[in-house]
Parts: structure tokens; C-alpha cells; sequence
């Protein structure tokens, strides 16, 4: 486990975190886990910082735009690369860093997919690829396609578990995928050999040590449209993260839908993207859909964007750019980082999709900032709320362009009590807030069920199921998890819940996290909204679940981070979060106060609900212990017993 945090690494906040040595806060108590840092900027992806003599490439194109239309992956880029357009890699001080035409990529991964044929790797074997924002990825992604193998993006950071866990989690990867190689940067190859220790791989290394094998002189076989484009590890949000299976077909036609359907993408578009290549926003959204369809990219690295997130909107100004999509997270980063005196030097006005999803998104983050950046040029009816998952290669939905938010404003007690909207009216006492994610793509259906498979009527709370030719072939090597998601007639279930209106998918949350307190289905954002509103506090500090408790019922909890110390001031906020809770949900809660960056995030910077869960009942059981010890009687706890001791913070 890490010890300490090199001096040089002491600077740098961002959402990418390394576990620092237990230390006193500033209120004078131990906490776990201090002001986390992250790597420093230069020693993950080295791009000059210097002025050069480069230029990003152009928007306009000579090629006829062609949206998707190809067979495989390899055929798309053999087009785009006839084109003068490409991806552009910008560094943290906002300097073009690298340039990389569709060209010179192709030309690039064709080379390198010689040497990779060199390592007598089987048809399809995994390529682990440690995902960092700079062109070696793109290279040695579409030297995957053109050599018949499959790459596996790993994430490039390292959070809140520090290097034990970072190294964990790669070795998890490694295995599950059964990678015969695997490639990562000088900054991470150190990570990555801990990690693959013991396991059995034909060649790892860093780029340059791949650019030395041999290139060998073969006709390329590449991947066809029915074998595996890549594997997507999912997030993890509610369980370890599993790969996803995604096929050359199954990815081309969400790419068709995605341009054609969601986009509309013109001769004049041009994209910016701050998103990791390990998610499949970032991965298919902004890698691979400008190369579908010849439109040139400007990349900003996701530490960039995590230390100064204004990077973005200056990206977005002085490229002119056209789309550019976040989670709402970014954009409540963005808009928090914004004095209103600096807008003046933004211009948004060429901004015309703003998209807007991977998480749910509350309707408040949107306004916003459309609020704030309005003056800047931006248009609140560019942004475009989408729905979609890996296991749908990216998109289900999106919502019409230039239609901006519609929000469903509902009955939330009806909501819990029957799982059916009823709109509210001024008479209504607790209202909720549901955006509408549009219509699914083209050829896909999508249907809510209850928990025994029966089909629901438009306005009724259920399952969200998705079936259409954009669907992962399963989970690879696990069959059983595959089965319980993945009907023989082709329904995914989401694990998702929500409802359709006028054909609208509106996602309400998580099946899984949803809070049952006698009888009544309570939804964890509702505690988190109330958590987020008082002014003490913000609206990411808070992760609401459920644990088991002695009488195996639910017990709805919620952890808050704070930087607040004073015991009295804790105990006056917790009162009134009580008062607050209990008025309007009608339920008891136990509230739990930690230091700021506790929250556990999934690698796409969503709260991990699952973690917290985790996390909160091993603090209660080494709180327990230590009462055990204590009063000398035995230490032996049951879990499910635990809940009754948690802090409440009082």
C-alpha cells in the first residue's frame, strides 16, 4: 500500500485521487483520508507545454460526409483517412500539444499491426491498453482492428483507493479479460507490472518498446463485422466492473444511429471532448463517431479538465467547436469554477449540442449553467439529455435537438406510494423533477416491466428493457451474468428503472438502490437532494442507501462529506437534516458525517452508492470492535447487527 505522497505529487486536486498517509485535519482530528492529489499533469501524458509550430486540423473536410455507413471499424478510418481532418491532443496550459490526421493514424496502427502480428497472438486475443488521453491509444486501438485482435481500455487514474487499489483493480482486469498483451506509458507501466505479476502474457511494455518489435511483412487480416470490435469495462458502479462484449456490427449500427439520428451531424461539426477513453462515452461517443463520420476532435485531458474545467469552454471558443457532451457532474464543476465576470471572454454561440448524460441529471446543474453562460453565447436548447450504457455500446435515446430539458414535474408522494406518475398542481405537497431522455434509436425497442416480466403502460415505474442490434453479445467469460441480464429473445434488463411518456424514456434510478421502508419505495436521490440543499453543504457530498438491520428490515442511510469540524455545528445540521427528511419523506434516516473525499466514485466520476455502502459498514464494524474491546466482551459481530451502532452524528 502506498505510504506516502512523493512532494511533487502535493499540488495537483483533481477527481483523480491518491491515498495520502493518515493525518490530523485542520479541527485537529484523525481522518482517514486527507486532501487527496493527484499526479502531476506532466508525468502521466507528456505533451509540450511550449508553443510550436503545429496546427489542429481543419473542420471543413474534402471528403463527402459519409455518417457511419461501413462495415467495420478498420473500413471507417481507411475512409476518414482520405480526408484532411483528425484528432488534435491539447495540454493543460491550453497549448496544441500533438496532431493526429486520420492519415497518419492509419498509417500508424497499419505498422503497428505488423508487429503485433509478430507476437503470434491467437485471432481475437485481448490487447490491455492502460487509456490515456494522447494518440498512442488511438494507434494502438485501430492496430487492434486492422490486426484481428481485441483492445481493452484500462483506466488511466488512480482514486481514492491509492496504489494498492489501483493495482488491484488492473490485475482484476487483466484476468478477467485474459489479455496476451498489454501496453501502457512510462508514467504506468510500473502499475501495470505489479499488476500482471504471475500472469502469463506474450509481450507487455510501453509504446516505444512495441515501436522496437519487428514489423512483419503479412497480409493484415483484419476483424470482421461479426467478431468482437472491443471489450468495455463497465464502471463498476453497482458491482465489480465486467466486460462488455461489443461487436463490429453491434457498435456500427449504435454509431449509425448515434450520427444520423441523435446528432445529425453536418459538414461543419466539429467536437470537443474532455471524456476518458475507458468510458464508453468518451471511448465511442468522442473517439469513434467523429472518425465515422471524417469530423476533426479537440481532446483535453480529464485531469486537465478536473484542475481547471474553464480549459473546456476555452477549447469550445477558440476551436468553434459544435458538440461536446459530460456527465452533469462536468457541468456543475464547469459553472462552479465560473465568476460571472469571466464569461465575458467566452464565446458559446457556436455551441449547438450540448449533451448531457451518463448519470442522473438534476434539473437545477443544466440551468444553470445555461443561466450563467448565457450572456457567453450558450443556447439552454443545445442541451440534448440522452439515456444509453455500455451494454448498448453507448446510446438507447436522445432527446430532439434544439428542444433543450422538458422536465416531467411529478406527485413524489404518489410516486412512492403507487410507482405511478401522477403530474403535480399547485395543490401537490413533495415535488419531483424527472428529465425526459427522447426517443430509443431506430430499429432498437424498449419496454417497462414489472418485477415478474409483465409489460407496463406509459406513466408506470418499472424495468427499463432494451432490445435492438446495438446490444452486447454478453459479459465476456461469465455466462451466469450474462444470462441474468440477457434474455434468449435479446431484452437486456437495465437495472435501470423509470417509465415512457409519449414514447420518452424518463430513468428514475437504479433497481438496485432503491430504498423499500414499509412498503414505501423511497428513492435515494430524494435524501441526497435534501442533503444537498442546505447551504453548509453541496449537492455531490451526499450517498444515500439502504442496509439490513437486526429485524432484517431496511435502514435507509446517508453519508455526508463535510469540511465542517465543530462537533456543535454537526449536531445542529444533523437535526435539522432529520426534521427535513422526516417531514418530507416520512422516514427515519441514519446520518453518517465524514471528511470531504471520502465518497467513493466510479471510474466516470459517479458517486458509487454500492461503495459507500461498503465503506459505511466497515467503519461500523471497526467502530464496533473497538466498543467490544473496550467493555472486554467478545468481538465477534454479526453485519446485519451493525446499523444500530453507525455515527448518526449527533
Amino acid at each position: 500500500m502506498l505510504k506516502t505522497v512523493p512532494q511533487k505529487f502535493q499540488n495537483y486536486n483533481t477527481i483523480c485521487y491518491i491515498l495520502r498517509p493518515v493525518q490530523k485535519s485542520r479541527c485537529g482530528l484523525l481522518k482517514r483520508h486527507a486532501p487527496l492529489h493527484a499526479y502531476k499533469r506532466t508525468e502521466l501524458n507528456p505533451l509540450p507545454d511550449v508553443q510550436s509550430a503545429l496546427s489542429p486540423t481543419p473542420t471543413e473536410n474534402v471528403l463527402p460526409l459519409r455518417r457511419a455507413d461501413f462495415g467495420t471499424l478498420s473500413d471507417a478510418l481507411d475512409y476518414a483517412a482520405e480526408g484532411e481532418t483528425g484528432a488534435n491532443f491539447y495540454t493543460g496550459k491550453g497549448k496544441l500539444g500533438a496532431v493526429l490526421p486520420y492519415r497518419d493514424l492509419r498509417t500508424q496502427a497499419l505498422t503497428l499491426a505488423q508487429r503485433l502480428t509478430g507476437l503470434g497472438l491467437e485471432r481475437g486475443a485481448r490487447v490491455a491498453i492502460v487509456a490515456e488521453t494522447n494518440p498512442d491509444f488511438l494507434r494502438f486501438f485501430f492496430a487492434c482492428q486492422y490486426a484481428g485482435l481485441v483492445p481493452v481500455a484500462l483506466p488511466s487514474l488512480v482514486n481514492l483507493g491509492g496504489h494498492s487499489a489501483y493495482v488491484g483493480r488492473l490485475r482484476g482486469l487483466m484476468l478477467g479479460c485474459g489479455a496476451a498483451a498489454a501496453m501502457a506509458s512510462s508514467q504506468f507501466m510500473g502499475f501495470l507490472r505489479e499488476a500482471t505479476e504471475g500472469i502469463k502474457l506474450s509481450f507487455q511494455g510501453t509504446p516505444a518498446e512495441f515501436d522496437e518489435l519487428p514489423e512483419q511483412n503479412v497480409t493484415l487480416q483484419r476483424s470482421a463485422p461479426s467478431e468482437i470490435a472491443y471489450l468495455q469495462y463497465t464502471s463498476g458502479s453497482t458491482s465489480f466492473p465486467r466486460g462488455v462484449t461489443i461487436t463490429q456490427a453491434a457498435v456500427l449500427s449504435n454509431l449509425s444511429g448515434v450520427v444520423n439520428h441523435g446528432l445529425h451531424v453536418q459538414p461543419d461539426d466539429r467536437c470537443v471532448s474532455w471524456l476518458p477513453f475507458y468510458h464508453d462515452m468518451g471511448l465511442v461517443g468522442f473517439m469513434l463517431a467523429p472518425m465515422v463520420t471524417q469530423r476533426s476532435i479537440d481532446y483535453l485531458d480529464t485531469r486537465d479538465f478536473a484542475m481547471r474545467p474553464r480549459r473546456w469552454l476555452e477549447l469550445m471558443t477558440s476551436s468553434r467547436a459544435t458538440i461536446s457532451f459530460s456527465p452533469p457532474f462536468g457541468y456543475e464543476l464547469c459553472a462552479r469554477r465560473i465568476r460571472p465576470e469571466d464569461v465575458a471572454q467566452y464565446d458559446l454561440s457556436a455551441w449547438r449540442i450540448a449533451g448531457i448524460g451518463a448519470e442522473p441529471i438534476s434539473v437545477h446543474i443544466p440551468e444553470h449553467f445555461a443561466k450563467l453562460l448565457a450572456p457567453a453565447g450558450f443556447d439552454s436548447r443545445a442541451f440534448v439529455p440522452s439515456y444509453g450504457m455500455a451494454e448498448c455500446s453507448l446510446a438507447v435515446s436522445f432527446s430532439p435537438l434544439q428542444q433543450g430539458i422538458v422536465v416531467d414535474w411529478i406527485d413524489a408522494d404518489h410516486l412512492t406510494e403507487h410507482l405511478r406518475v401522477n403530474p403535480a398542481n399547485p395543490e401537490t405537497g413533495r415535488v419531483n423533477g424527472f428529465v425526459r431522455c427522447g426517443r430509443q434509436l431506430p430499429g432498437h425497442e424498449v419496454t417497462i416491466c414489472d418485477d415478474h416480466g409483465k409489460s407496463l403502460p406509459e406513466l408506470q415505474v418499472g424495468r427499463i428493457k432494451v432490445r435492438g442490434p446495438s446490444l452486447m453479445s454478453g459479459y465476456f467469460g461469465q455466462p451466469e451474468q450474462t444470462h441474468q441480464v440477457l434474455s434468449p429473445d435479446g431484452w437486456l434488463d437495465t437495472g435501470d428503472i423509470g417509465y415512457l411518456v409519449d414514447g420518452n424514456i424518463v430513468v428514475t434510478g437504479r433497481h438496485k438502490d432503491m430504498i423499500i421502508i414499509n412498503g414505501r419505495n423511497i428513492w435515494p436521490q430524494d435524501i441526497e437532494h435534501i442533503v444537498g440543499r442546505q447551504p453548509e453543504l453541496r449537492a455531490m457530498d451526499a450517498s444515500a442507501f439502504y442496509v439490513i438491520g437486526p429485524q432484517d428490515e431496511e435502514i435507509a442511510v446517508v453519508v455526508v462529506q463535510s469540511a465542517i469540524c465543530d462537533p456543535a455545528e454537526i449536531r445542529v445540521l444533523t437535526q435539522r437534516l432529520h426534521r427535513e427528511i422526516n417531514a418530507e419523506l416520512g422516514i427515519t434516516c441514519v446520518i453518517e458525517f465524514v471528511p470531504r473525499h471520502t465518497l467513493p466514485h466510479t471510474s466516470s466520476g459517479k458517486l458509487s452508492r454500492a461503495a459507500s455502502r461498503e465503506d459505511y459498514l466497515q467503519r461500523c464494524e471497526l467502530k464496533a470492535r473497538e466498543a467490544k474491546t473496550r467493555s472486554g466482551t467478545p468481538s465477534d459481530i454479526e453485519r446485519k447487527s451493525l446499523p444500530a451502532m453507525a455515527s448518526a452524528g449527533r
